[in-house]
């Protein structure tokens, strides 16, 4: 993979994404070594980029530096997706309670647009495309809220939940079942209906954290 130099996004940003993808995909496995040259290589740029993203990780817990010995992944352990779904149902419902009584033209637009797509590759069983809808359609949700203090907590754990999600979408009955609770969050807030989007919201996320647990 390579990254044109001039792009306005720094080279740190890119490897700290790259990399921190590849953990939470579970490219990388619990005790891996991370070596720099070798990332510096894949990634088609100087170490000192490569470095400064890890020290990010690092601050992320997803990797600890061990002295005399290098960088070493952490991951993301099952403690760790319970106490971040534990955080996005004190968070969540929020945010949709939020987005039910502030949502705009433009956002409701967007969401509705993603539904339908929700729906073609619901039909087509494609986990993939639903894992990033399912995303864009909370980040949409996110943003509606108003609230750039949940924005950002709540897009920072989707992210780190995502191999769960991923993992929940490739069973077609949970497949089927998520597009009927995003099609009731959606009319819910589409019809401003801020505590039934509440309440909706946080019992789909209960049921995507009792899938996790199976």
């Amino acid at each position: 993979m390579s990254f044109d130099p001039n792009d306005k996004q720094s080279l740190t940003s890119k490897a700290y994404k790259h990399i921190r993808d590849d953990i939470i995909e579970g490219r990388y496995n619990t005790g891996d070594y991370l070596i720099e040259v070798k990332l510096a290589e894949e990634l088609d740029m100087s170490r000192t980029p490569i470095r400064e993203a890890l020290k990010q990780l690092e601050l992320e817990d997803l990797v600890v530096s061990i002295p005399n010995r290098g960088v070493m992944v952490q991951g993301i352990s099952s403690h760790d997706i319970e106490d971040i779904f534990t955080v996005r149902l004190l968070l969540e419902g929020q945010a949709a309670y939020w987005a039910a009584e502030r949502i705009d033209k433009d956002k409701l637009s967007r969401l509705a647009e993603t539904m339908e797509l929700m729906e073609l590759y619901t039909r087509k069983n494609d986990a993939e495309n639903l894992a990033r809808l399912d995303t864009q359609f909370h980040d949409i949700i996110f943003a509606a809220s108003n609230s750039r203090t949940l924005r950002h907590i709540l897009a920072s754990l989707h992210q780190n939940a995502q191999r769960v999600r991923r993992s929940s979408l490739k069973v077609p009955e949970r497949t089927h079942k998520s597009l009927e609770e995003h099609r009731a969050i959606f009319s819910a807030i589409e019809e401003h209906r801020c505590a039934d989007a509440k309440a909706l919201m946080e019992a789909h996320i209960m049921n995507v954290t009792h899938k996790s647990e199976n």
